[in-house]
């Protein structure tokens, strides 16, 4: 279950909350009956409706990134989006992202060599700018070389680099979300606990 309380369709009543929970959830209650047609629990709506001024700004995000006005090759783009949700470790985001590369016909070998991005042979030059440059984004919080910006902007133009930038770390913001209130497929129990040693075992690590 996510951290914070859903909000069920007896309570909704902004506008932007009936409207996407019509279309989404096509009438049901997204908490009694959760669950979308993508396979998704469908979470993310009912925990964003708690504050529907926000879940507006996040679904005009959406349309932003997904208009025909963007000058970003959107194959690109997803490149951009599924690298962060892997590098954020958000499983919600890497999982959304690898099917929409596949709905944009992008071949499964670049979904499936996103982790190994770097030693796979089936990205071509533009692409592997645009995964190093998500990496500096992610992992160094922006902090880009010169000499690799360079090569980004051999391949892509001020205007498309900027909308890269902003869509990248929208969805840098989206895996962190995510994972923090454990919405959607992101909803799992820390991996990195201590493991039981044996009865009596010493308690001196090796």
């Amino acid at each position: 279950m996510p951290r914070l309380r859903q909000v069920p369709l007896s309570e909704a009543k902004s506008p932007i909350v009936t409207t996407m929970y019509e279309w989404l959830f096509e009438g049901r209650d997204p908490v009694a009956e959760p669950g979308r047609w993508d396979g998704t629990p469908g979470d993310w709506w009912t925990v964003f409706a708690l504050v529907p001024d926000v879940l507006d700004h996040a679904v005009k995000g959406f349309g932003l990134y997904q208009s025909p006005h963007r000058i970003l090759n959107p194959e690109w783009r997803e490149l951009g989006q599924i690298r962060a949700g892997w590098a954020a470790g958000s499983q919600f985001v890497f999982s959304q992202h690898a099917k929409s590369m596949r709905d944009l016909g992008m071949p499964e070998v670049k979904i499936t060599s996103i982790p190994s991005w770097m030693v796979a042979s089936c990205y071509d030059a533009p692409e592997r700018a645009v995964l190093a440059y998500t990496d500096c984004l992610v992992y160094d919080h922006g902090r880009v070389p010169d000499d690799l910006f360079a090569e980004l902007k051999a391949h892509l133009s001020d205007e498309a680099v900027l909308e890269l930038t902003y869509i990248t770390t929208l969805y840098f913001q989206h895996a962190v979300m995510s994972r923090a209130l454990r919405t959607e497929f992101d909803d799992r129990p820390e991996p990195v606990v201590e493991v039981p040693g044996p009865p009596g075992a010493s308690a001196m690590h090796r």
